[in-house]
C-alpha cells in the first residue's frame, strides 16, 4: 500500500508540473502575440559602412516585402525575412537582425552593376545577373552592353575583362560584347569600331566560318593591339568600320566610307 501511495503521489505531482508547463507555455505564446510587441520599423544600413546605399531606398524594400512578412517581434522567421529581402530591387544579399522592442535591422549589400545582359537585364561585378529598374541609374552612367546564350555570363563578362585590359593603352573602351549562339565573338570599341574574332579554336565545335591556323583568343587579340597605333599612323585618320582578326597571320580591315565633303575635296 505504500508503495502504490507513494507512486500515485509520483504521477499527481508530475501531472502537475506538466499542467503547470502546459499553462506557462500558453501564456508566454498569448503574450508574444500581443499587439506591442507588434514589428513597428525596418533600418536599413550599407554592408559596406563606408559606402552609402546607392540604389536601394525604403520605398522600394516597402514594395517588395508589402504582405510577405509574417509574425512579430518574436515569432518572425528571420532567414525567410531574409529571402524576402533579397528578391527586392539592387539586393545581392541581405542579413536581418532583431533591435528591441519592434525593430528589424537590415544590412544590405547592394548589386554593383558592371553591364546591361541582353535586352533587359545587368551583370554584377560578380558575374551574376540580376534584374533591377534601369531607369534607377545615373543619367551620366555608361555601361558596356554584354549579349550571350542563357548560362555563359561568367565567360562573356572574363572576356570582356580581358579586352578591356588589353584596349586601355589604346585609350579604346569595350562598347559592346555579342557572343553567338555558334560561339563566335563581335566587339564593338568606343571609336566605332567592330572587331570580327570568330570563334576560340580551344572551344568544343570548328568555327565554320574560321579559317585554318588561327590564333587563340587572347593571342588574336595582343597581335591587334601591339600594331595598331601603327596602323593608324599608316591610315592617317581614315576611320575603320570593322576588324576581321579570324587570320591566322593578320587581320582584314573594312574603311569606313568618307564623308561627302572630304570625297569633294580629293578632286
Amino acid at each position: 500500500m505504500w508503495n502504490d501511495a507513494r507512486f500515485l503521489n509520483v504521477i499527481a505531482n508530475a501531472l502537475a508540473v506538466l499542467a503547470a508547463a502546459v499553462l506557462l507555455v500558453a501564456g508566454v505564446l498569448w503574450l508574444v502575440q500581443r499587439p506591442v510587441f507588434a514589428l513597428t520599423a525596418i533600418e536599413l544600413e550599407s554592408a559596406a559602412q563606408e559606402e552609402p546605399l546607392s540604389y536601394v531606398t525604403p520605398e522600394g524594400v516597402r514594395s517588395a516585402i508589402a504582405g510577405r512578412l509574417h509574425g512579430n517581434f518574436f515569432t518572425l522567421d528571420l532567414d525567410e525575412a531574409r529571402q524576402v529581402l533579397e528578391s527586392a530591387p539592387w539586393v545581392r544579399r541581405a542579413s536581418v537582425q532583431r533591435v528591441w522592442p519592434g525593430t528589424i535591422k537590415v544590412s544590405i549589400e547592394e548589386q554593383q552593376p558592371l553591364a546591361f545582359w541582353n535586352e533587359n537585364q545587368m551583370i554584377n561585378t560578380w558575374g551574376e545577373v540580376f534584374t533591377a529598374n534601369l531607369g534607377e541609374l545615373a543619367d551620366d552612367e555608361e555601361l558596356p552592353r554584354l549579349l550571350g546564350p542563357e548560362g555563359t555570363e561568367s565567360l562573356v563578362v572574363q572576356r570582356y575583362a580581358e579586352l578591356a585590359r588589353w584596349f586601355a593603352p589604346l585609350s579604346l573602351q569595350v562598347r559592346r560584347i555579342e557572343l553567338s549562339p555558334r560561339y563566335a565573338w563581335m566587339v564593338d570599341l568606343s571609336d566605332g569600331m567592330t572587331l570580327n574574332l570568330g570563334r576560340d579554336p580551344g572551344a568544343d565545335a570548328p568555327d565554320p566560318h574560321g579559317l585554318p591556323g588561327a590564333l587563340p583568343f587572347a593571342a588574336r587579340i595582343q597581335q591587334f593591339v601591339q600594331v595598331w597605333p601603327d596602323v593608324v599612323r599608316r591610315l592617317e585618320g581614315r576611320a575603320v568600320k570593322e576588324a576581321d582578326l579570324r587570320y591566322p597571320n593578320g587581320f582584314a580591315l573594312t574603311l569606313a566610307e568618307l564623308p561627302n565633303n572630304s570625297l569633294r575635296k580629293t578632286h
